[in-house]
């Protein structure tokens, strides 16, 4: 047992720090295929993001599939849009078949359900063995769980295809949603604003946090949806992220940094492998990006791009 925790603990302080500042962030984008936004039809959504990844230079991303969602008011090509993904260079993994809280299922019906989508994604052009925890909950204060889970994950051949960095884009997605169905004026400059600086915040946040617990800068991987704002502004945050000092890499290229060998034992799994391991350093909380507070940005969401409160 002490081997199992501690080795990969050695192997990231063995490894050389790099000389100079070295920020390397890979992108992922989950719950495809999604259906309808606050903008767009699904398919409109998918060539958007194609093309504005294209237009950006970006290199390879994925999309954690939940293969459920396909049929259910996700348009008329869920199945030819995830093609056109991978068509376009980049690849998808397993995000679950139905999206389950794990804190809400038991051991035994998640892997299942596991299955359920590795038996639709396997065999398929551009899959990678990897998954997603939905709502990143590993399993939250039951222990057993989530060794379980762990432990059924590699006797399947699959890692965990963690988060390091992330800003709850879906919540913002969800208040674009929200103001759209109520008719409310929306400023998309603002909007963009948002999406973009909150997201190149929340890498700068991660990179910070990482030199801090583990004395390096892990290759980072960044947590998107597939959402109509990353259709209107991914190609914005790609070049934001250059212009911050950021290298945009492939999820390969993520996934092989040696960082995914570690398994923190913390008191919840549920969040960021950035969180866990701050957490099992002893860094005090906040060790979180400040507009993961759903208040916070939902404050700054109304005050910036609905522009309430002004003028009274």
């Amino acid at each position: 047992m002490l081997r199992r925790l501690f080795l990969p603990l050695l192997i990231l302080l063995l490894l050389p720090v790099p000389a100079a500042a070295q920020k390397l962030i890979a992108l992922s984008f989950d719950d495809a295929p999604r259906g309808r936004g606050a903008f767009f039809t699904p398919d409109e959504r998918s060539a958007r993001i194609i093309a504005e990844l294209k237009a950006a230079e970006a290199p390879q991303a994925v999309f954690f599939v939940n293969p459920g969602a396909l049929g259910r008011g996700d348009g008329t090509g869920g199945e030819e849009r995830l093609a056109a993904y991978v068509a376009a260079g980049h690849v998808i993994a397993n995000h679950s078949f139905s999206h389950p809280h794990l804190n809400a299922t038991s051991a035994e019906a998640y892997l299942a359900d596991i299955d359920k989508a590795e038996a639709w994604l396997q065999g398929r052009p551009g899959y990678r063995p990897w998954f997603r925890f939905p709502f990143l909950d590993e399993g939250g204060k039951d222990k057993v769980k989530r060794d379980a889970l762990r432990a059924g994950l590699a006797a399947r051949g699959l890692r965990n295809g963690y988060v390091t960095a992330e800003s709850s884009d879906w919540h913002l997605e969800t208040l674009a949603i929200q103001a759209a169905k109520a008719g409310k004026a929306i400023d998309r400059d603002a909007l963009g604003r948002l999406y973009v600086t909150w997201h190149v915040e929340a890498a700068d946040h991660a990179d910070g946090l990482m030199r801090q617990v583990i004395g390096r800068q892990p290759v980072q991987m960044m947590l998107l949806h597939e959402t109509d704002l990353a259709a209107l502004y991914v190609g914005d945050l790609v070049r934001a992220l250059r212009g911050a000092g950021w290298t945009v890499v492939s999820a390969d290229t993520a996934y092989a940094d040696p960082i995914g060998a570690l398994m923190p034992d913390v008191p919840s799994a549920n969040g960021t492998l950035t969180e866990a391991l701050a957490w099992q350093a002893g860094v005090p909380a906040p060790r979180w990006y400040r507009y993961n507070d759903t208040a916070l940005a939902t404050a700054e969401f109304n005050a910036q791009v609905l522009h309430e409160g002004e003028g009274e």
